[in-house]
């Protein structure tokens, strides 16, 4: 939308005046975080209100490697819409939001190496499909114009695809047996799975996507990229961010070849 790129060139253009820089987050004392609180395992909010996900735990780590204490991190949670408008105008530090670094998106600020890769995943009930192959002649629900409908369809030509256009009306299909899976993002389908045992997800995805997290652009942020890059490789080294990955039941990842 041509008033949202307009909104967003208006507010990077503002960014060095808003834009907290390391020393002056070091100085506050706190980090300030766009998360999402709906999306589950990523953000969301648990029984008692309180965030809780992958991402949470990242920003308490990022909180805890800098200060000394996961507490000293202020959440601000957002639209998918907002999340780039809470770095550029200096509303957040970062933003943890499930970001894909794209080309587009890096125009406008910085990433770090990916924290996790996402894409399209595959979700069934019960396990007597557990294999890409398994899907062949079989109806396998899909959201109306997404890129899962290329990706079955190279991966599998004799696949029923059945479009839908919510992932309320997939799973409704896949509840009364009107389609064997549903293929959708891997984020949304493994919250699915998480509040239902009869659900089974494929544990590889059909294609990968980088989730990374989001700061403003300039050299005055260069101090901020070296610290979250310094972190991040450590994670990865001692295996923190594989086993949240796991603790919260995420696929790892990995691609299909095609049958």
């Amino acid at each position: 939308m041509k008033w949202m790129s307009v909104f967003l060139l208006l507010a990077w253009l503002s960014l060095p005046a808003q834009a907290a820089e390391l020393k002056q987050i070091l100085q506050r004392g706190r980090l300030i975080v766009a998360v999402k609180d709906n999306l589950p395992p990523l953000g969301f909010r648990d029984q008692g209100g309180q965030l809780q996900g992958l991402e949470i735990d990242i920003a308490r780590q990022l909180a805890k490697e800098l200060f000394g204490t996961e507490t000293a991190v202020e959440f601000k949670p957002v639209a998918n819409v907002d999340r780039l408008e809470a770095v550029l105008t200096g509303q957040a530090d970062l933003a943890i939001a499930n970001l894909t670094a794209t080309a587009g998106r890096y125009r406008l600020v910085n990433f770090t190496p990916p924290y996790y890769f996402t894409g399209t995943g595959i979700l069934t009930k019960g396990k007597s499909l557990q294999r890409l192959t398994d899907l062949n002649h079989r109806p396998v629900a899909v959201l109306q114009g997404s890129s899962a409908i290329a990706q079955l369809r190279f991966l599998l030509p004799n696949v029923k695809l059945v479009g839908v256009n919510s992932y309320q009306e997939a799973k409704t299909k896949l509840d009364r047996g009107e389609v064997g899976a549903v293929a959708a993002d891997s984020t949304v389908l493994t919250g699915w799975r998480q509040t239902a045992t009869n659900y089974y997800l494929f544990p590889t995805l059909l294609s990968a996507d980088p989730l990374a997290i989001a700061f403003p652009k300039g050299v005055q942020f260069q101090d901020l990229q070296i610290r979250l890059q310094q972190i991040l490789d450590r994670w990865q080294k001692e295996g923190w961010l594989t086993e949240r990955i796991r603790y919260w039941g995420l696929p790892d990842g990995t691609r299909p070849s095609r049958p």
